[in-house]
C-alpha cells in the first residue's frame, strides 16, 4: 500500500515538475485573452498554403500557355457577385470552402499570362519572376533599412546601377517606384525641387508661375502628377506631334518662348519613348537642345519603350536618352518582370532624390547604426514601407541574362512586323499607321462597310465595329485585344505583342477570329 502511494506521489511530483516547465506553463490571461502559445493553428495554415500553392501550380502556372483554355470567363458584374462569396463573417471559413473561393478567383479572372491576352501593356508569364515574388510574398519585407532588407536592398542596387548603364549614364541615381505614374510624378516634384528649393519648406505660397511642357500624345499621368503636386493642369503645355505622334521640336521652343512672354516659368520638358497608344518615340537629341537653351530639366518616360534600350538592333529609338535628367522605365512591361517594377533613374549623383524626399524619420534612420546608413535608402522614397520590386526583375535577369531579355525584345519587334505584313495582305484590314514600336493599330472594315465611300456616316459606322467584336470576343474567352478612339480617329484596335509565349501562329489566330467574329456586322 505504502509502495503504492510512493507511486502515486512520484506521479504527483512528475506532474508538478512538467507544469513548471517551459511548454507546460500556467494559462496567462490580460483582458480576459489568454496570451500563452500561438494564437494561429500553424499546422492548419501551412497545409492550407500547400493546398493552395498546389492550385496555383494546377490551375494558373501549368494552364499559362495553353491556348485551348479561355483568356477569360466573362460575367456581368452582378453575377460575378453571386458566382462568389464576396461576404466576410462574423466566423471564419473552412479550409475546404477557403479553398473553393481561390478556385473561383482564379476561375473567373483574367489569365493575362494566356499567349491571346494582348490587353494591356503586360502579357505573359516568366517563371523566374513568379518564383522571386513568391519568396518576396513570403517573406514580406520592407525595404526602407538595410536592417530590416539587407539582401534586397543589395539587389536594388545592383539593378538599378544596370539599368544606368543602359541608359547611358556612366552614374546616377534611383528608386524603385510602384508604377510608371508614381515614376513620372517624383520626376516632376524633383524638377520642381532642383529649380525651387524652398518649395520642401515653405510651400507654394510666394512662387511664380511654374509651367511645364510635354507631348500631345504623353501619358495622362503628367495631368494627374500636375494636379496631385498643386502645379495645376492648365500650367501643363501640351506640345503639337507630328504624323506618327512624336513631339515637335520646334513647337517646343514656341511654347517654351510663349510661356515665357506670359510671365510664366517653365521648369521641365517631358518627352516620351513609346507612347501608349502610337508606341510614337519623341526626338529625344532635338528636345535636349531645347532644354539645354533654356536650363530646363528634362524628363523621359521610357515606362513603354526603355525596354527597347537592352537591343542593340533598336535601342536608336532612345538616341539621345543620355542627355536626359531623369528616366522613368517599367521592366513590368515588355521585359515581363511582373506588376509593379518601375524605376525612375536620375543622372544627378549629389544625393538630389535625397534631399528632396527625405523626413529623416529618427525611429528608421538613426545616423549612429552598427553599419554604412547610406545603404538605408528608404529615405530616397516618397513611400515608407516599400516592396522588393526590383527582386524580380533581376532574378529574370539572372535566369536570361541580357542576351535573354535582347531576344525577348527583338522576337516582339519580329513578331509586329509580321502581324502588319498580314494585316496588309488581307482584305477588311486597314493599317492606321507603320508602326515604330510593337504597337500595331489598326482598323477592321467588315464586308457590310467595304464598298462605303469613307465619309462621315462610314466613320461613324466603323467606330462601332470594334467595340461590338471586343464584346463577342470577351464573352467567348478566345483572346483580348484593347480599342480605342484617339486624336481624331474612330475607335481602331491595338495589338501589342509582349510575351515570349506568343508565336506566328497566335498572330493568324487573332486576324482570323476578329475576321470571324466581325464578319457578319
Amino acid at each position: 500500500m505504502s509502495h503504492a502511494c510512493d507511486r502515486q506521489d512520484a506521479s504527483q511530483g512528475d506532474t508538478d515538475q512538467k507544469e513548471m516547465t517551459p511548454g507546460k506553463k500556467i494559462p496567462v490571461f490580460v483582458d480576459g485573452v489568454v496570451l500563452n502559445g500561438p494564437q494561429t493553428d500553424v499546422k492548419a495554415g501551412e497545409k492550407f498554403v500547400e493546398e493552395a500553392c498546389r492550385l496555383i501550380m494546377e490551375e494558373v502556372v501549368l494552364k499559362a500557355t495553353d491556348i485551348n483554355e479561355k483568356v477569360c470567363e466573362w460575367q456581368p458584374p452582378e453575377q460575378l457577385r453571386q458566382l462568389l462569396d464576396l461576404e466576410m463573417r462574423d466566423t471564419g471559413e473552412s479550409q475546404d470552402k477557403l479553398l473553393k473561393l481561390c478556385q473561383d478567383v482564379i476561375r473567373y479572372s483574367v489569365k493575362t499570362n494566356h499567349p491571346r491576352f494582348f490587353n494591356q501593356l503586360y502579357a505573359g508569364l516568366d517563371y523566374h519572376s513568379l518564383a522571386a515574388r513568391i519568396i518576396t510574398e513570403a517573406l514580406n519585407p520592407s525595404i526602407y533599412t538595410y536592417e530590416v532588407s539587407p539582401v534586397f536592398l543589395l539587389v536594388e542596387e545592383a539593378v538599378l546601377k544596370k539599368m544606368i548603364e543602359c541608359v547611358g549614364w556612366k552614374e546616377g541615381d534611383g528608386i524603385f517606384n510602384p508604377g510608371g505614374s508614381v515614376s513620372n510624378m517624383c520626376a516632376m516634384n524633383l524638377a520642381r525641387y532642383r529649380h525651387c528649393p524652398d518649395i520642401k519648406d515653405k510651400g507654394l505660397s510666394g512662387l511664380p508661375r511654374l509651367i511645364l511642357f510635354t507631348s500631345a500624345e504623353c501619358h495622362y499621368s503628367m495631368k494627374k502628377a500636375a494636379s496631385f503636386l498643386g502645379i495645376g493642369t492648365q500650367n501643363v503645355y501640351f506640345v503639337e506631334t507630328d504624323g506618327r505622334g512624336k513631339m515637335i521640336p520646334e513647337e517646343l521652343e514656341k511654347q517654351i518662348w510663349q510661356g515665357k512672354q506670359e510671365g510664366a516659368v517653365p521648369f521641365l520638358v517631358c518627352a516620351t519613348s513609346g507612347t501608349t497608344v502610337l508606341g510614337a518615340f519623341d526626338p529625344l537629341d532635338e528636345i535636349a537642345e531645347v532644354c539645354e537653351r533654356h536650363g530646363l530639366w528634362l524628363h523621359v518616360d521610357a515606362s513603354w519603350g526603355g525596354s527597347a534600350l537592352v537591343s542593340r538592333k533598336h535601342r536608336r529609338l532612345l538616341h539621345g536618352i543620355h542627355r536626359a535628367d531623369s528616366v522613368a522605365w517599367n521592366p513590368h512591361k515588355m521585359l515581363m518582370a511582373g506588376i509593379q517594377c518601375s524605376a525612375l533613374l536620375v543622372k544627378d549623383k549629389s544625393d538630389l532624390l535625397k534631399k528632396c524626399y527625405s523626413a529623416k524619420a529618427t525611429y528608421l534612420f538613426q545616423q549612429d547604426k552598427f553599419y554604412d546608413v547610406s545603404y538605408d535608402t528608404g529615405d530616397k522614397s516618397i513611400q515608407c514601407s516599400r516592396r522588393p520590386d526590383a527582386f524580380k526583375f533581376w532574378m529574370t535577369w539572372k535566369a536570361v541574362g541580357t542576351s535573354g531579355l535582347e531576344e525577348r525584345v527583338n522576337r516582339a519587334f519580329a513578331l509586329s512586323r509580321y502581324l502588319v505584313d498580314e494585316i496588309k495582305k488581307r482584305e477588311g484590314f486597314k493599317l492606321l499607321i507603320e508602326p515604330e514600336y510593337t504597337n500595331v493599330c489598326f482598323w477592321y472594315i467588315p464586308p457590310s462597310l467595304r464598298e462605303m465611300a469613307e465619309g462621315p456616316e462610314f466613320w461613324r459606322k466603323l467606330s462601332l465595329v470594334a467595340p461590338a467584336i471586343k464584346e463577342k470576343m470577351m464573352k467567348k474567352g478566345s483572346l483580348m485585344l484593347g480599342y480605342q478612339p484617339h486624336r481624331g480617329k474612330v475607335n481602331f484596335f491595338r495589338q501589342v505583342v509582349i510575351s515570349p509565349q506568343v508565336s506566328r501562329e497566335d498572330m493568324d489566330f487573332l486576324l482570323d477570329e476578329i475576321d470571324s467574329l466581325g464578319r457578319d456586322m
